[in-house]
């Protein structure tokens, strides 16, 4: 077993950024980490989880993560798209999420960009999904970047996204 790889306290192997004693991360990592999908909530919640872990730790959001999906509707796109000033600035005072406004902005207007982009944010993953021989053995194995996330970044921050880049929106 590689050193990018622990057992946890259920005796399954994760990756070792899933602290052993962190359940929320240890639930993402088991349900949603590494499992591709094109369903449009599900993909809403990834590219939110990714701006609120800008500068922060991945356990910090995990560990918020049933608050972000209280206050952002359980990711229901439209629903987001809708929310309104006066609706950030309640956020801003929620101490179940992250309390950043120019995220929470953001995430307001990225569920806008998602609403009126085209091609739509499912269609444009699958234009840039890369399918992989063989599974990574290690972190080592897996790149900060590519290519092809370099140019998908490149075509959201275009259809008006924020918060996103080339190492948070790997495909």
């Amino acid at each position: 077993m590689s050193d990018d790889v622990i057992i946890g306290h259920d005796g399954k192997p994760r990756c070792a950024w899933v602290r052993a004693e962190d359940s929320a991360s240890a639930h993402y990592h088991d349900e949603v980490w590494g499992t591709r999908t094109y369903d449009e909530s599900a993909l809403f919640e990834a590219l939110t989880l990714g701006v609120f872990e800008a500068g922060l730790s991945w356990a910090i959001v995990f560990g918020k993560r049933d608050g972000f999906r209280a206050a952002f509707h359980g990711f229901d796109v439209a629903k987001v798209a809708a929310m309104t000033a006066r609706d950030i600035d309640r956020l801003v005072q929620d101490p179940s999420i992250i309390r950043n406004r120019a995220k929470i902005q953001a995430t307001v207007e990225n569920a806008r960009a998602m609403r009126s982009a085209s091609p739509f944010l499912a269609a444009l993953a699958k234009t840039y999904a890369v399918d992989r021989k063989r599974s990574p053995r290690s972190l080592a194995d897996i790149p900060a970047s590519t290519p092809q996330a370099e140019a998908f970044a490149k075509q959201l921050k275009s259809q008006g996204y924020r918060f996103v880049g080339p190492t948070k929106r790997y495909p």
